[in-house]
């Protein structure tokens, strides 16, 4: 079989294209991530826009790190039977995964799982997270005691696309105040943005070529302190006129201590070159890679404020919030009305193969697949609250419906664990606030609440619709056409008031639940 150089090139090595974005929508005042403003207004109804799921609309203010009174909590020992109940939800070639799962529910009994948490390979964009943490501690010790100048630096910056960018398939979103119009497409050398907007568009939209902005510019924070920003001369004779050796002590002191300062193995979680190829070529690198048990930890530490300082990891926190569309492990529809906060990165790679096409995610030499997610269930007041770090190489397999796959099955485990715990504080159902403080929500709020009064009297009328979760899915919508046929109404399988009453009219010797009955089973089941 004769196959072109590239068709090759094609079939050797892939890269993931797929984006979920980051940060709360209402952030742009603060930020001036322009992506930002067009997100706040399609949420608002005010622009069109892509749908948002519940846990995708927390404000800025209740983004917030939930362990800093936890400080001394590490990851624990693997719990024997939670272990179990984790590795039972695998379905065949555990030998090719490492997960670890930490349970903080309740922060004061901890559960761990973990399966091969030690394993190492390349976790691809996940390694964008040292980038954040390098940056954040470069600020962190330029200006120690004035988080304004922090951010002074992160939103005034502006920052210049060069070679460095070259090259990169993932496309950004560019926002436009004056035509109201988001375009999306690769950054260009010349393109020009904040520095936290380049932090943004490597996080949420996992792009390479700002990843390659940002390395440089934490490279010229540590190097030049206060004196920074410098001119563009000054940067480029930094990168061009230096000795590889002593930029290779900078890339070390810039993106390497901060791991080992924070309290993390530099042996299981390493960044150790730039994501792009004129930045691997330019500057000396180093292996990349990380673990289960690292990144988890990881997680621990940002959650307890640990890294670097309360600031910089609800910085970073924010910046992995997950606020438009969600792929991978945190598309699962379990996760629907959870605050995700998430990063992934994939990669694989294929050679020929008689009766093996080679497609997306589904290499035959390497499929790396590696997820890392802190899961606050339900948004806004969540009862549920843990920290999950999947890698996986899978071959064949479609990994990106895999982790999808095991993050409704990891969820369902936690939810179980905790279904008899009463709600925390006030009258709002353990398992769903169902849209309070939430941005745009509360007409959506409605309407969820009356789908479930009208999927609670279809049930005790014996329609079999499965659970009230104030979702009209195809089975609620069937039982009311069939519903509406039966009273000779039109049959359009519409909610309404007058459905509503018609139903409790139907099952008028029966009581219906209260709200707060009815939102308690929503999601739960």
């Amino acid at each position: 079989m004769k196959i072109s150089r590239t068709l090759l090139g094609l079939l050797t090595l892939g890269l993931a294209v797929n984006v979920v974005q980051a940060y709360p929508l209402d952030g742009y005042q603060t930020t001036g991530i322009r992506r930002l403003e067009a997100g706040h207004l399609a949420a608002l109804g005010q622009l069109r826009g892509p749908f948002q799921p519940a846990g995708a609309l927390l404000p800025t203010e209740y983004v917030q790190l939930r362990l800093t009174d936890h400080p001394d909590l590490d990851v624990p020992r693997p719990d024997g039977d939670f272990t179990r109940q984790v590795l039972a939800l695998f379905s065949n070639e555990r030998e090719r995964y490492g997960i670890a799962v930490l349970d903080l529910s309740n922060p004061d009994q901890p559960r761990y799982a973990e399966y091969r948490g030690d394993r190492r390979q390349n976790v691809a964009s996940i390694g964008k997270i040292v980038v954040a943490l390098a940056l954040f501690q470069a600020l962190a010790d330029i200006y120690p005691n004035n988080i304004e100048a922090r951010k002074q630096i992160l939103r005034e910056t502006l920052v210049t696309a060069d070679n460095y960018i070259t090259s990169d398939h993932h496309k950004v979103h560019l926002w436009d105040s004056q035509t109201r119009t988001v375009s999306h497409r690769p950054l260009r050398i010349g393109d020009q943005a904040s520095l936290w907007e380049y932090l943004d568009w490597m996080l949420s939209a996992s792009s390479n070529a700002a990843a390659a902005m940002v390395m440089k510019h934490a490279m010229l924070l540590v190097q030049f302190g206060k004196n920074y920003p410098v001119s563009q001369s000054i940067a480029d004779r930094l990168f061009s006129e230096t000795d590889r050796g002593k930029l290779g002590d900078l890339f070390d002191k810039t993106f390497h201590h901060p791991v080992t300062r924070n309290g993390l193995d530099l042996r299981q979680l390493r960044q150790g070159s730039f994501f792009t190829k004129y930045g691997k070529r330019q500057m000396p690198g180093s292996e990349s890679y990380g673990t289960a048990r690292e990144l988890v930890r990881y997680l621990l530490r940002l959650e307890q404020g640990r890294l670097v300082d309360a600031f910089s990891s609800r910085e970073i926190k924010r910046l992995l919030y997950a606020t438009e569309r969600r792929i991978r492990y945190a598309s699962s529809p379990a996760l629907f009305d959870a605050a995700v906060y998430f990063k992934s990165g994939s990669f694989y790679k294929c050679r020929p193969e008689s009766h093996f096409v080679c497609k997306k995610y589904r290499g035959n030499v390497r499929n790396y697949m590696n997820s890392i997610a802190i899961i606050e269930s339900p948004v806004g007041k969540p009862r549920l609250h843990y920290l999950v770090g999947l890698i996986s190489n899978v071959l064949y397999k479609n990994s990106a419906v895999d982790h999808q796959t095991l993050a409704t099955r990891i969820h369902r485990l936690i939810e179980a664990a905790h279904n008899s715990e009463p709600a925390p504080q006030d009258n709002l159902p353990a398992r769903l606030p169902i849209g309070e403080n939430l941005i745009g929500y509360e007409q959506r709020r409605t309407e969820r609440l009356l789908i479930a009064r009208i999927q609670a009297e279809l049930i005790k009328l014996g329609y079999k619709i499965g659970t009230v979760d104030g979702i009209l899915g195809n089975s609620t919508s069937a039982a009311i056409e069939h519903f509406q046929q039966q009273h000779e109404l039109e049959v359009d399988g519409k909610i309404s008031e007058a459905l509503l009453n018609l139903l409790k009219e139907t099952t008028q010797a029966l009581q219906l639940p209260t709200d707060a009955e009815l939102l308690d089973h929503l999601m739960g089941q």
